[in-house]
């Protein structure tokens, strides 16, 4: 097997705030292979977004004190800025979340592709060099004729037209398509989708979702999907990590996970996507804990229903509960999943088997994974 393209290990990332430092991201661990589609999946405000601005080298104001973020086999934290952002550039990509702000106004979609392809990876420019390339002479027939062809590629149907066109003058639909045009122009290796559909409709949602899924497949480009949403989790990626404040509780391969769920945040998410067997959800009663105060044990255990005090004074560790399938969870027993923690695998925590394993929960278990499959 060749080396997984990308490799996250004990990430932890910091932001200094008046009320005292925010511990946002806490020993984040996934790794992602060669042509793979893995997908970060977790409630509004933990962490996901922080983690891959992390990955790009766009947090600026972020402290990381400890981790390592391993692309193509080199340390991405002991690059140079200009280093990262030529990787950045040329072999890695984003897709923003929201397609309504992520487009400049006040250029055309057209002259925003071609500066992509004329500098993306480049050093930065100033601004006087950058007015100085503009009234510069010569064709650009090679840039427009590419970026044209890739706006077809994502299926808009008058290319030339909506080269011309500004952001204000297309719908939500028609700039996400160009986001993912704009990030496709490099050919990269590398692709993180934040929350690509989450600004649109059903409807659209979906097309986008199926044209960014197909594009990729034939690029054989490794993906990164951040969402909300199991559901749609599950018709993307083929492995999904879930995070919840600022760290993976759960990670499997997709199947797996929708087959036989294991920690109760990971459960929980699921009962709480609508469907028409069970109406909208429950949802999680809570709130997602203070980052400048964050618990020093299980960062769920408040919201969680089948906490024990042990929860809030041993942390629950990831281990491997099963071949590729690990949770941090006290309910479960298994080896530590990542070396560090092996000291802590030696104390060992007894707070009872899942209590769900522990009364007939076939059907609890059957409508827990069926309802993941309504998006």
């Amino acid at each position: 097997m060749s080396d997984p393209i990308l490799e996250v290990r004990n990430l932890h990332v910091n932001f200094d705030t008046h009320e005292g430092t925010a511990e946002v991201i806490n020993g984040v661990d996934f790794t992602i292979e060669q042509g793979e589609t893995a997908a970060l999946v977790g409630e509004t405000g933990c962490g996901k977004s922080v983690t891959v601005k992390s990955l790009m080298g766009l947090l600026p104001s972020a402290t990381i004190p400890e981790g390592e973020i391993i692309y193509k086999g080199q340390n991405m934290l002991e690059l140079s800025e200009s280093e990262i952002h030529a990787r950045r550039g040329r072999e890695m990509s984003m897709i923003m979340q929201d397609p309504m702000t992520s487009l400049n106004p006040v250029l055309t979609v057209g002259e925003q592709m071609v500066d992509v392809l004329k500098w993306q990876g480049q050093p930065r420019m100033s601004l006087t060099e950058w007015l100085r390339d503009k009234l510069k002479s010569g064709s650009e027939a090679e840039y427009r004729q590419r970026a044209v062809e890739m706006l077809s590629e994502v299926e808009i149907s008058a290319p030339e037209r909506v080269f011309e066109s500004y952001p204000v003058e297309l719908s939500g639909g028609m700039r996400q398509r160009v986001l993912i045009a704009i990030a496709l122009l490099s050919e990269p290796d590398f692709l993180i989708a934040d929350e690509p559909g989450t600004a649109l409709d059903v409807t659209t949602e979906e097309k986008v979702l199926d044209l960014l899924d197909e594009l990729v497949e034939e690029r054989d480009t490794s993906v990164l999907y951040i969402t909300h949403d199991l559901g749609v989790a599950r018709e993307v990626s083929d492995y999904i990590n879930v995070m919840y404040a600022g760290e993976i509780v759960e990670q499997a391969p997709t199947a797996d996970l929708f087959a036989d769920p294991h920690h109760p945040y990971t459960r929980g998410l699921l009962r709480s996507i609508p469907t028409l067997a069970t109406g909208i959800g429950e949802g999680i009663e809570g709130h997602l804990p203070d980052y400048t105060d964050p618990p020093r044990a299980c960062r769920f255990a408040d919201r969680c229903p089948h906490a024990e005090p042990e929860c809030r004074e041993t942390y629950p560790y990831p281990r491997e509960v099963e071949s590729d399938h690990n949770a941090a969870c006290h309910l479960f027993d298994g080896p530590p999943a990542h070396e560090r923690h092996v000291d802590l695998g030696a104390e060992t925590v007894d707070i009872g088997p899942p209590p769900w394993e522990a009364t007939d929960a076939g059907s609890e278990s059957d409508a827990v994974a069926d309802g993941g499959s309504q998006t």
